[in-house]
Order: C-alpha cells, then structure tokens, then sequence
C-alpha cells in the first residue's frame, strides 16, 4: 500500500535542487507524480505530490526534511483524494495592470463558491504601448449549479478593462 505525500519548498536557487530531490525520492522508493516548480525573486519554490509505499514513508520523510540544511523551507503534509463534483473549466484574464486584480477575481470566485485549482499570473509589456498588462490563467472546479453565464456575468462586473474568457475544459 501507497500513501501520496505533498511536498512543498522554497530556498535560494542553485543548480541541482530538483537533481537532489527526485534522487532523494526515487532512493527511499518514492514515485514523482506531478510537479510546479519555478524561479521567483531570485527563489526557488516548488509543488510536488509523491506516492510512496507505506514502509518507506516515515525514511523518506526524514531525508526530505534534511533538506532544510540546505537552505530549503520544506513543509510535507498526506495527500487527501476527494472527488469534486461540477464543471472544471480555464479562465483568463487580461487588463492593464493595478493592485487588487487577484484580490478582485478571487472574491468574486468565492462569493460563487468557485475552487481555483491552478493560477498562473504574469505582467508584460503590452504591445504598442509602455503599459503594463496583467494576464491570469486559472484552472476552476465550479459547482455543478452555477451557470458559466452567471460566472463570466459576474467576473465582467469587475472592471469595463478586463478580458474575461471562460472555457469549458476535460481535466482528469
């Protein structure tokens, strides 16, 4: 029997941290199932769920958390499955850049009882222009109840400089 684990991580970026990780996992007979991982401010931060066989749990729990010697703040935690019920849909939003943006779709996500499964922000220089655009993509687990046109009705009384789109999507 297998327990999913949910690792998570932050430290100073150096070449071979994600070496040392799967190494560490893959030597305590531990399964990299999926991953986010990326270079913020000069920081590495990352996401990773693993499966690893009940009798080599608690090993390789210990080995991740030396990983704190290294410079890294680890944090593990047993993954929970549920089963969702609904819509998985994608959202984007683009607009000119000003505080609060997350802050707004978030709110309104919630007054819906809408999940963010996934969010992805940038700011980039919008083209033809020195303006500062805003892009998100979220991935959404909506109720089953909610209509997309009361959802994307909803997000577009934001603001009159958001461009909302909503896509019905097949995740597994």
């Amino acid at each position: 029997m297998s327990q999913h684990l949910v690792l998570s991580f932050i430290g100073e970026d150096r070449p071979g941290l994600v070496e040392r990780l799967s190494d560490t996992i893959a030597r305590h007979h531990g399964n990299w199932l999926e991953s986010r991982m990326a270079h913020l401010a000069d920081k590495f931060a990352g996401i990773l769920i693993f499966s690893v066989p009940l009798e080599h749990q608690e090993d390789l729990v210990n080995a991740l958390q030396n990983f704190e010697s290294l410079g890294l703040q680890v944090t593990i935690e047993v993954a929970n499955q549920s089963a969702s019920e609904g819509s998985t849909l994608s959202l984007s939003v683009v607009g000119n850049d000003r505080p609060g943006i997350v802050k707004e779709v978030s709110q309104v996500l919630h007054s819906l009882m809408v999940n963010v499964k996934e969010l992805t922000t940038t700011c980039e220089p919008a083209p033809m222009s020195s303006d500062m655009l805003f892009k998100t993509e979220m991935v959404l687990a909506v109720p089953k109840d909610l209509p997309l046109s009361e959802l994307e009705a909803a997000l577009e009384k934001i603001s009159s400089d958001l461009m909302v789109e909503l896509s019905v999507n097949q995740f597994a």
